[in-house]
């Protein structure tokens, strides 16, 4: 797995692009005695058919990079400058063919399990792909399990959550679309730098006034622009956001109070507001019977009950489709410096908890008996 690891880290790729990523696991699949499967382009599907036919249980990985340019001392340090594996999918795809070695092994399985390796998760969702093109369907998946290494909890715990543990995320893009007219003169024009103020206010009240305060949800603008000059009224601002969910209905409660609010501001003043809500990946919703498995399959000593967060994950389109889990491995070592976050130049953590994500699916297949 470290030698997985360590090739895999020198070759990122991004979405929909892992060409040299998907070569290299079909050969070890093959190399293990699989026959392989292409799905979502650059995706590869392995299954492992078990006494018992019927239901599947699957496993995935994601395999691309990001469009990062690293910065670090390692000597397998990525090979293509402005790309790198800075979310460890590198890690996770090696625990998965950890997990492939190991089950080429045994002589009775109990059930089938599929293996996927998944394109795209930075975007625009490779995982949404490979449920539409029927992949659950036709290996009659009943469950989906799923890691994410996180720098944010102590290397080797393991962090899990029943219900929520990832949020809804969306983007938006807000056009004020007013009049120009010289500083001196504000009385001919519209002023954009104003209205933004007004709705910059008002979208921080959806929060607090209308969502039910036991439940969370998160509303960013971290990026405004416009106007060309100190002496001149500007005449058009751009607002960009970001807003984070655990439940859909108020999700999109945020999202109606702000076109409400757009639109208001239009009557009041007389000009336009374009409007762009782009819905990303859906909330990562843990099903509460496969927790109660997860939990059972390891000690106190290695689990952390973990908040929700409000990062987001395309593994949530399978939990739309089928009941799945998805949890964290540990990667912090603050004596080694392995706690920089997830998505930064220097992120990097200690191959042995691969081992510690293997053996957590190891366990899991002998909880529910299937090794």
């Amino acid at each position: 797995m470290i030698k997985v690891r360590k090739y895999l880290h020198q070759i990122p790729e991004i979405g929909f692009k892992e060409f040299k990523t998907s070569s290299f696991i079909k050969s070890k699949l093959k190399e293990f005695g699989y026959e392989v499967e292409i799905t979502a382009k650059t995706g590869i599907i392995a299954f492992i058919k078990g006494k018992t036919t019927g239901e599947a249980i699957a496993f995935r990985a994601d395999m691309d990079g990001l469009m990062i340019n690293e910065d670090s001392e390692i000597d397998f340090s990525s090979e293509h400058p402005g790309r790198m594996h800075a979310c460890g999918h590198d890690g996770h795809m090696a625990v998965l063919l950890g997990l492939a070695m190991f089950l080429s092994r045994l002589n009775n399985i109990n059930k089938d399990i599929l293996l996927i390796f998944q394109p795209a998760e930075e975007g625009p969702g490779g995982a949404n792909i490979i449920v539409n093109e029927g992949i659950l369907d036709k290996y009659n998946v009943k469950y989906i399990f799923g890691l994410h290494i996180f720098p944010e909890i102590k290397e080797g715990k393991i962090g899990i959550a029943s219900g929520p543990i990832m949020a809804q995320s969306g983007e938006f893009d807000i056009f004020i679309n007013s009049k120009n007219s010289h500083g001196a003169m504000p009385h001919l024009g519209i002023d954009g730098i104003y209205i933004s103020s007004l709705l910059i206010q008002s979208y921080q009240s959806i929060i607090s006034r209308n969502i039910d305060p036991n439940e969370t949800a998160v509303l960013t603008i971290g990026k405004i622009s416009g106007g060309s000059a100190r002496n001149i009224i500007a005449g058009k601002i751009k607002l960009e956001g970001t807003i984070r969910a655990f439940n859909l209905d108020i999700y999109n409660k945020i999202k109606s109070r702000i076109h409400e609010i757009n639109k208001g501001i239009e009557l009041m003043y007389h000009i336009n507001i374009d409007t762009q809500i782009r819905d990303f990946y859906p909330p990562v919703i843990n099903d509460k019977y496969l927790y109660n498995i997860v939990k059972k399959s390891l000690s106190s000593k290695e689990v952390i009950e973990m908040e929700p967060l409000m990062i987001s994950e395309d593994f949530s389109y399978y939990q739309e489709k089928i009941a799945g889990f998805f949890f964290l491995l540990g990667s912090k070592n603050e004596i080694k410096g392995y706690d920089y976050p997830l998505h930064s130049s220097k992120f990097n953590f200690d191959e042995k908890i691969l081992l510690t994500g293997l053996k957590t699916y190891i366990k899991i297949l002998k909880t529910l008996k299937i090794t």
